[in-house]
């Protein structure tokens, strides 16, 4: 395949975001045995979060060569565990593997046919198999940001329901970050900034994270900046 360029620019600064990565992990972290294919890697920090090596195989997908390339030299200095393997390219470039979870953080705003992209994923699980997305929350918050590193949209748990494969069954669809909701409105209606800034991110993580996991807990998981799923294949 043709390598495709990621217009953003917000991967390195997310990197500092270490709370955000642990608290959506533990939800998914579990389901992550066998091997698991991550579309979308970038360069590479969220394999670096949930990948700890007991997998059989984990495959980084990612259709920037600039960005593949930059995983493919952590795998070589030993920054990620020997299972990890990755190519330059897109799901369907990998038509004969089968997974037992496959994995789309922060990805599937950025695919402007989301239904269609879903469907190939159910085809690469094996059954049993778990399908995990992670989607920035509520087209309300759609901003300057969102427009600046190419998000066709941002997702209600609703939507991002509606998407799913019926051959999948939904096991678990939340709101996260209930907290970082008010920063991102306050983001949208008063900063309008097309990045945020590493203080900013830091603080978010830092401080309003943190005060998350308690709040979610408290509302049910119903407010938050970030819709999580969990489908299974039967």
């Amino acid at each position: 395949m043709e390598s495709q360029t990621y217009i953003g620019g917000e991967l390195e600064l997310f990197q500092v975001a270490e709370n955000w990565k642990q608290y959506y992990g533990a939800f998914i972290k579990p389901h992550l045995k066998g091997t698991v294919i991550e579309v979308g890697a970038g360069i590479g920090g969220t394999t670096k979060h949930l990948c700890d090596g007991t997998q059989n195989e984990w495959l980084c997908i990612e259709p920037d060569a600039r960005l593949e390339q930059h995983i493919t030299t952590m795998i070589t200095k030993k920054e990620l565990p020997a299972c990890c393997k990755s190519i330059c390219g897109v799901l369907s470039d990998v038509k004969d593997k089968q997974a037992d979870a496959i994995i789309y953080i922060d990805v599937i705003e950025h695919i402007e046919n989301d239904k269609v992209e879903l469907l190939v994923a159910a085809e690469h699980l094996k059954s049993g198999g778990i399908l995990a997305i992670v989607v920035p929350a509520h087209q309300y918050l759609y901003s300057n940001f969102d427009k600046s590193i190419g998000h066709f949209r941002r997702y209600s748990r609703s939507l991002l329901k509606s998407v799913i494969p019926a051959s999948l069954v939904i096991e678990k669809a939340i709101y996260l970050d209930s907290v970082g909701l008010s920063a991102s409105l306050t983001q949208k209606l008063f900063l309008k900034q097309s990045y945020p800034k590493v203080a900013q991110i830091k603080i978010w993580d830092n401080f309003m994270v943190p005060v998350s996991k308690i709040t979610d807990w408290l509302t049910g998981y119903n407010l938050g900046k970030s819709v999580l799923l969990i489908a299974r294949k039967p």
